[in-house]
């Protein structure tokens, strides 16, 4: 029972390391910055990512600091000219609004702060999606969280002395299936109007790392059953799914093409 105990909390490490690794390394997680004007330190967000229809605002807290600022933005990968927006100030924040894009629609922004005497400014790019139901994202995050825990305790149980394999690759295939071949694409339905982007229809890493996974597990499940030494199928399932799942999420991920309106 101990030892039990304490494989799954060395799975659940692993698990909760590489998952904090993937998301604050992937193209959607915030930029973060301090600066100091006006007197006062001011920390500036700026936003990688925004579901829905709506425009997404730009929002700076100036903590009572005499600060002005503007917003540049234009339509990601054009020839557009930027478009400058000026700041308001409202309820001790500095706020402008980037305009909707259509799902996968991304935009260049840069926001401009200055107290007179000293200036701040940084850019990013900000990809649109549409709007998914806050239940059907939690059950997709929630299975594949579960799938890579059981991933890596299946993983850890080969080197047992008498492993118990049957159950837990069977599980860990079952999680792993549904999250990532189930729940997947139908969070990328709602949010890119698309069911699958990964091989053989395109390239997006999300898609393919999922469907490298899946592999994985299959192929171990298919060697537990059949009996053929299925302790390295196992745990080459579950190395390689670590591995995958270190890759940041959403990386080389659905973009819209304005010369086109079409995604890649």
């Amino acid at each position: 029972m101990k030892r039990t105990y304490h494989l799954w909390l060395l799975a659940f490490f692993i698990t909760a390391g590489s998952a904090v690794f993937q998301r604050m390394t992937g193209p959607s997680y915030p930029k973060h910055y301090v600066t100091l004007l006006g007197g006062k330190a001011i920390e500036v967000v700026l936003e990688r990512a925004h579901g829905g229809i709506t425009d997404h605002i730009v929002t700076v807290p100036v903590n009572g600091a005499n600060v002005s600022g503007r917003v540049e933005w234009k339509r990601y990968n054009t020839n557009d000219p930027f478009v400058a927006v000026p700041m308001s100030l409202t309820d001790g924040a500095l706020s402008a609004a980037l305009p909707a894009q259509p799902p996968a629609g991304k935009l260049q922004y840069t926001v401009f702060l200055t107290d007179g005497k000293g200036t701040f400014s940084a850019s990013t790019v900000i990809r649109f999606r549409g709007d998914v139901p806050a239940a059907v994202l939690l059950v997709h995050i929630a299975a594949m969280f579960i799938g890579m825990l059981l991933s890596a305790r299946a993983g850890l149980e080969v080197f047992a002395k008498e492993p118990k394999l049957r159950r837990l690759t069977y599980i860990t295939f079952a999680v792993i299936t549904f999250g990532g071949m189930v729940m997947g694409p139908l969070v990328l339905k709602y949010a890119f109007n698309e069911w699958w982007t990964g091989f053989p229809f395109g390239n997006d890493i999300t898609d393919n790392k999922t469907l490298i996974a899946f592999l994985g597990w299959l192929t171990a499940s298919v060697a537990v059953m059949k009996g053929k030494d299925p302790k390295k199928w196992v745990l080459g399932a579950a190395i390689l799914t670590l591995l995958v799942f270190l890759i940041p999420h959403s990386l080389w991920g659905t973009e819209l093409d304005y010369s086109t309106m079409q995604t890649k």
